[in-house]
């Protein structure tokens, strides 16, 4: 089978509100065939999609700690540590024995091979697969942009990631064009669910997200567009809302953001040990 993964510059030109083949230094797909030379075309499939290189490894967790690690038992028999990229408190989460899934890279200098990416999480309904790590949204979030796949953000020209703006920020997506102007685009990952098929955002007090969402309302007063756009990495959910019991200031600052016209939107994610794909916009209740 052919493995696809993605490669996510920081500047990338698309020529129409539907991608097509991209221009320059664009965002795309890899294409690696396998060992029989067989490979589907990449263009196949839009972006907005992550192949994992080989299939993600499963595995029972044992324990996570100092924030960016985690024990694992793999289903091999074997024992690792993993590196844990996710800074929050990843609430329902942790829960020991839990299935999980790795990633593996054999670079020589890197201190541990495995990455935590996903874990299987039961909510009421039955397990499903939730993506903890938050290295992945930004990148997912350009492509499905840059391939027209976001009605509300098709039609701009360029697109530049990690911008200077505000007071000492860097916003995660400029979009530019000659006609539509300036768009600052920022993208959290979501993956606290509390009840069945809704999705909530943060799963902790999070100062850093209230200044983002402030600065996103200083850009419109400035006359530029904002958007706020929250990715799901959880499988079956249908609606997304703030956990405003969790973090108050940052329910506050989201009411703020909205009145002065910073827009929102929650995209959800399909999951396999394969791939990450944007699948659909979700409702959105703040």
């Amino acid at each position: 089978m052919c493995r696809f993964w993605h490669r996510s510059p920081k500047s990338t030109q698309f020529p129409s509100p539907l991608g097509g083949e991209g221009q320059g230094e664009g965002t795309f797909l890899l294409r690696v065939p396998d060992s029989g030379g067989h490979c589907r075309n990449p263009r196949d499939r839009l972006s907005g999609v992550m192949m994992f290189p080989t299939p993600l490894i499963r595995g029972r967790l044992i324990q996570r700690y100092k924030r960016f690690l985690a024990d694992v038992a793999l289903d091999s028999g074997a024992t690792v540590t993993a590196t844990c990229p996710n800074t929050g408190s990843m609430l329902g989460l942790t829960t020991p024995g839990s299935a999980v899934l790795l990633s593996e890279n054999n670079v020589p200098t890197r201190k541990y091979r495995h990455t935590w990416e996903m874990i299987e999480a039961d909510h009421g309904a039955g397990p499903v697969l939730v993506g903890i790590n938050t290295g992945h949204p930004n990148a997912l979030v350009a492509e499905a942009i840059a391939a027209g796949r976001i009605k509300t953000l098709k039609g701009y020209a360029g697109l530049k990631r990690e911008v200077r703006y505000g007071a000492n920020s860097r916003i995660d997506m400029l979009l530019d064009d000659p006609k539509k102007g300036l768009a600052y685009v920022e993208v959290k990952n979501v993956h606290l669910v509390r009840k069945p098929g809704h999705a909530e955002f943060p799963d902790s007090k999070t100062e850093r997200g209230v200044k983002h969402l402030d600065e996103l309302g200083n850009m419109v007063a400035d006359g530029h567009r904002a958007v706020m756009v929250y990715l799901v990495q959880i499988e079956a959910v249908s609606s997304f809302s703030l956990a405003r019991d969790i973090d108050r200031a940052y329910g506050e600052a989201f009411d703020r953001a909205t009145a002065r016209g910073v827009e929102s939107l929650a995209l959800s994610c399909r999951l396999t040990p394969e791939e990450i794909v944007v699948d659909r916009e979700i409702a959105v209740h703040g």
